[in-house]
């Protein structure tokens, strides 16, 4: 059915599309529905406690006996520079006195936590099939526990070096993340808003470089992307947009409605809300930030700034809707239907290109 079997045989999933582990937005009820489905639901975990996480794992079980993905980020704790909040701080006073919200903070909350010893026994004992990463390569001494423990790895590469590192610490599939991908890049050291690589491009360099299944994810918003994807050497597709209008997902009713006014030009790379670059809407906030360029506070102690801002400016203002370059092909559809409709769609475009 497929033209390359790598990822399916390696997930235990009939259909070679992840649905990406979007915080915030996926839910157990879209993960457990894709993967029963035929594909991998994915859940994002982030900075979740360990209870939320086990009760969401424990959701998406209730829901199916599929295979499941659990995504994690693998961030060093940062404390800021004192000098760099302080700028910070007077960068963003107007936008705090337009808005009535007195002073920026000037403490910031403790640096945000890694893969640290505790999720690791969280996940020892929830044990799903997939466990990804995002922003870098794990400790080796945690590669090597999940692996013993029989869980299946991937991580995210937004450049070759990051793909190669990914696959001599052992990971057993890569992400090629590229440019056009909503949410956050994750570039393996934080890089500038404007400094990344597309997808066309990066997906058959990586391809070359490594040997373990690749999987396409930035751009692809319909069965025409996950065709090209296979063309360019991937074994499958990870798409996080595209599902954002299931009514499985936690998407508020005002961004659904922004999704289907969606255009190609909506959105931009960002670091002014988290501290890390990211692709989100277009809004006045990230436009000035972007517009005269500063260091700014370690990821995620970024947000304890820009959330008073975000939380009562207009969506046009500040918002920080997180979404791809192809989110004028988003569907409103059930996720299962979704997946139905892209494999048709995938299967149709090669069956075409095989003919021409």
């Amino acid at each position: 059915m497929w033209p390359d079997t790598r990822l399916c045989d390696l997930f235990g999933i009939e259909h070679p599309i992840v649905q990406a582990p979007m915080m915030g937005s996926c839910t157990p009820a879209l993960a457990s529905a894709v993967a029963n489905a035929g594909g991998m639901g994915s859940l994002g975990c982030g900075e979740k406690s360990a209870s939320t996480i086990e009760a969401e794992a424990q959701a998406i079980r209730a829901r199916t006996n599929r295979p499941f993905n659990l995504n994690f980020f693998v961030i060093q704790p940062e404390e800021t520079d004192p000098r760099v909040l302080e700028k910070t701080r007077e960068k963003l006073q107007p936008w705090y006195e337009d808005l009535g919200l007195g002073e920026p903070p000037s403490e910031l909350p403790a640096p945000g936590r890694g893969f640290d010893d505790e999720r690791l026994d969280l996940v020892l004992a929830l044990k799903p099939k997939v466990v990804s990463f995002h922003f870098g390569v794990p400790e080796a001494r945690i590669i090597e526990a999940l692996k013993t423990a029989g869980i299946v790895l991937v991580s995210s590469a937004t450049n070759v070096a990051e793909a190669r590192a990914l696959e001599d610490a052992g990971m057993d599939a890569i992400i090629a993340q590229g440019w056009e991908a909503g949410g956050h890049r994750g570039s393996h050291v934080p890089t500038a808003p404007f400094d990344g690589v597309g997808t066309m491009a990066l997906v058959p360099q990586i391809v070359d470089r490594v040997s373990v299944p690749v999987i396409a994810a930035g751009g692809i918003g319909d069965g025409r992307g996950i065709a090209a994807a296979f063309a360019l050497g991937a074994c499958g597709v990870q798409m996080g947009t595209a599902f954002l209008n299931c009514p499985e997902a936690a998407t508020e009713p005002a961004r659904r409605e922004r999704l289907r006014r969606a255009t190609d030009r909506d959105t931009m790379v960002t670091d002014a809300f988290s501290g890390r670059s990211a692709r989100a809407m277009r809004s006045r906030y990230a436009q000035e930030m972007e517009s005269s360029r500063t260091e700014l506070p370690r990821f995620p102690q970024m947000y304890a700034l820009s959330g008073p801002i975000r939380e009562v400016a207009d969506d046009d203002d500040a918002s920080f809707f997180l979404y791809g370059q192809a989110a004028a092909l988003t569907r409103e559809l059930p996720a299962g239907d979704l997946i139905d409709q892209l494999v048709h769609e995938a299967q149709a475009a090669m069956r075409t290109l095989a003919t021409r």
